[in-house]
């Protein structure tokens, strides 16, 4: 039993790596958005350069994210996957000879 848990266990991380590289894409273009529109209006202003150092978080933690589910997937490549119970009525609808 423990092996199955620990499987569901590392499904659900995958998922929510998968969910954080999401929110953390979107926090990238965001933020990549308002350092281009402040750079655009005030070049070297305080608000650019607080858009661009969170912009550099945000990339950082979108990289370390993606190499983490990347050595997840590939650690986990190995297991057998199981999915829902197969459908054993398909037969049945075959006609008879």
């Amino acid at each position: 039993m423990a092996l199955e848990n620990d499987h569901a266990e590392s499904v659900r991380a995958l998922r929510q790596l998968g969910r954080m590289r999401r929110f953390y894409a979107g926090g990238s273009v965001l933020w990549g958005a308002a350092a281009a529109s402040a750079g655009w209006d005030e070049p070297g202003s305080r608000p650019m350069w607080v858009s661009v150092v969170f912009l550099v978080v945000f990339v950082a933690l979108l990289s370390m994210t993606s190499l983490w589910l990347w050595r997840q997937q590939a650690a986990c490549s190995g297991e057998p996957v199981r999915h829902a119970a197969p459908r054993r009525g398909a037969w049945r609808h075959h006609a008879s000879a």
